[in-house]
């Protein structure tokens, strides 16, 4: 069963779709059955969407989104079980740690025994199923998204890279999520 209501931002009144607790859909205008819908796939991140922490370029890569999004019809899928790139906050806070103490991301997740990167996609796909959506353009940096989403039969044909300011926090980050994941920034 899927929820809806209104949810009133700062960027104006979207819908909000629950299908479960870590899988939410916000809507802006009509998507279904459409093609070249704008979409963010976002995967959780407390710390950056909730806290507004500097260390990462989460939360001002969901607040940009929302801002694009308000202005044309499209989507934001949620994913809570994303946190720390699919590693739990607990562990998340962990590689924090480490990376204090001088440790890339990339090197805090394989100390902790992770790969770089755990999180998957498919239930992006549902939600794309849900709306019948025939195509998306998709709000991201990461070449991964766009090659796993493409993988489970989304049409992507477009993809849009999500440029925030570094800052001194987040420059080391930045610059590992490029140099070593291959993202757009």
């Amino acid at each position: 069963m899927v929820v809806i209501a209104d949810l009133p931002t700062k960027y104006g009144v979207f819908k909000i779709y629950a299908f479960s607790d870590d899988l939410i859909a916000i809507v802006k205008g009509e998507i279904s059955e459409k093609e070249n819908v704008c979409v963010r796939v976002h995967s959780e991140c407390l710390t950056g969407d909730s806290f507004g922490s500097k260390r990462c370029d989460c939360g001002p890569q969901l607040d940009k989104s929302l801002e694009i999004i308000s202005k044309e019809d499209g989507l934001i899928i949620y994913l809570r079980p994303h946190e720390g790139r699919g590693i739990g906050l607990l562990n998340k806070i962990k590689a924090y740690a480490l990376q204090d103490k001088g440790m890339d991301t990339v090197e805090a997740n394989h100390q902790l025994g992770f790969p770089s990167d755990l999180r998957s996609y498919e239930a992006a796909t549902e939600v794309f199923n849900y709306f019948k959506i025939k195509s998306i353009k998709l709000l991201t940096n990461n070449p991964d998204k766009v090659k796993q989403l493409r993988k489970n039969g989304t049409i992507v044909i477009e993809h849009i890279p999500l440029k925030t300011e570094p800052n001194k926090y987040n420059k080391g980050y930045l610059n590992t999520k490029k140099e070593k994941m291959g993202h757009e920034l």
